[in-house]
């Protein structure tokens, strides 16, 4: 077949469609309110998916961030899991472990020969801290931390220094503060030698971290780091208190090897028998999210099969609708069989209009849907999202329930015989 041939079917089957789409639209904006009716359906089918999964991405953009604390190539070693979605028996399990004691810790930093750098970390206290400008609110977490735990957590000094080795060999009292408690206390600016008093300590303020931001409206920059072993002085527990370990990898190559290394001296100054189980847990960023979207794949598939029984009610209704639609338009179809239009032409057009029937509700749907979802982030002071990939899924499934439930009307509008057509009344 030549091309100008090929050219000139293409322009043909474009005006078709053309011709078809306006008719459908004719036909919609004829009968409005059965019209409305009639897609209220499929709005509401897709408005029900569309909200759930905005809302679930607006959460899980920003958990996902949150989760996403630790540095490149790195992961955390503690008694309990990182994220936990499992119920109180699974739990109850991870709590009669045995503490990740301080020389267990140390035998990591000292024989972990893959890290670049090992880190040890716990949360001591949490109350209101002091400067002689301002007091902060009763919510200032106290962490103590050895300087690997700054790599590993990926935190920046805006201002002064990290710990350093020398703090925490000589026990110091000294301190970093997150970027926020800075801003309470000092309003002014941090200068050298400004003191802070925390649960009734005095300690020299020697750095400030950059922002971290706010994550669900809680500023995340709350919080005063001091040396790891300045912390167990004061508070106890070196032999009994249970530390997280924070290792970085020299490189995504060896991490896998890093992890194997540490687990292996864990699980011997731990006196893990072989064949039993980890005494201890392992994670990531990655784990942590995998783990938090293997939750939420199951609130996506109640959503989704919800939503389908909804469309399923939908597309019924709207065959029906077509069905009558072709019932009294019986003889405008024998008019135009008898004038050359061919079964085609007749089955395209009751398709058509079917899926834009389908597609306008849709539409609505997806727009009020995204919205709704929205609320979540307006009302937890989050970044709203658009899931574009949900936007466009819940518009192919509306034009699929269009030409599924449609095909059967049009078939039947195609294949009226057109004598009878013109014929009835």
């Amino acid at each position: 077949m030549s091309e100008p041939v090929k050219r000139s079917g293409r322009r043909v089957l474009l005006a078709e469609f053309r011709e078809s789409l306006a008719m459908a639209l004719d036909a919609i904006t004829a009968h409005k309110l059965r019209s409305a009716l009639t897609l209220l359906g499929i709005l509401i089918g897709v408005f029900s998916i569309v909200i759930v999964m905005t809302a679930i991405r607006v959460l899980q953009n920003n958990i996902e961030n949150e989760l996403s604390q630790l540095g490149a190539d790195t992961f955390q070693v503690d008694r309990m899991p990182g994220a936990y979605f499992g119920g109180p028996e699974g739990y109850m399990k991870f709590f009669r472990r045995r503490s990740i004691t301080y020389d267990q810790c140390m035998a990591v930093v000292h024989e972990a020969t893959l890290a670049r750098s090992v880190g040890l970390e716990e949360n001591f206290w949490a109350g209101q801290a002091v400067s002689r400008y301002e007091k902060s609110p009763p919510n200032i977490r106290l962490i103590g931390a050895s300087p690997g735990v700054f790599p590993a957590r990926d935190w920046e000094v805006d201002l002064g220094r990290p710990i350093l080795p020398a703090d925490i060999d000589s026990g110091r009292y000294v301190c970093v503060l997150g970027s926020g408690l800075a801003k309470k206390l000092f309003p002014y600016g941090v200068k050298e030698d400004d003191r802070i008093k925390l649960d009734g300590i005095n300690y020299r303020v020697v750095g400030v971290l950059a922002s971290k931001g706010a994550m669900f409206g809680e500023d995340q920059d709350n919080f005063a780091v001091i040396p790891i072993t300045t912390g167990l002085n004061r508070y106890g527990g070196r032999a009994w208190r249970s530390l997280a370990l924070l290792v970085q990898s020299r490189s995504q190559e060896l991490y896998d090897d890093t992890v194997e290394q540490v687990r292996g001296i864990l699980r011997r100054v731990r006196k893990v028998e072989p064949g039993d189980e980890d005494s201890f847990e392992i994670f990531s960023n990655d784990s942590m999210i995998t783990a938090f979207k293997s939750v939420t794949l199951a609130v996506r598939a109640g959503a989704a099969a919800i939503s389908s029984i909804a469309l399923l009610a939908a597309g019924i209704g709207i065959m029906n609708i077509m069905l009558v639609s072709v019932t009294e338009r019986t003889r405008e179809i024998g008019i135009r069989r008898a004038v050359g239009a061919r079964k085609r032409n007749i089955l395209t057009q009751f398709i058509i209009e079917a899926v834009v029937l389908c597609e306008v509700g849709g539409l609505i749907g997806v727009g009020l849907g995204v919205a709704g979802g929205n609320i979540a982030a307006v009302l937890l002071k989050l970044p709203p999202v658009i899931p574009l990939d949900w936007v466009l899924i819940g518009l192919l499934i509306c034009s699929a329930v269009g030409m599924i439930f449609g095909t059967y009307p049009a078939f039947k509008a195609a294949n009226l015989d057109p004598i009878e057509s013109l014929r009835y009344e």
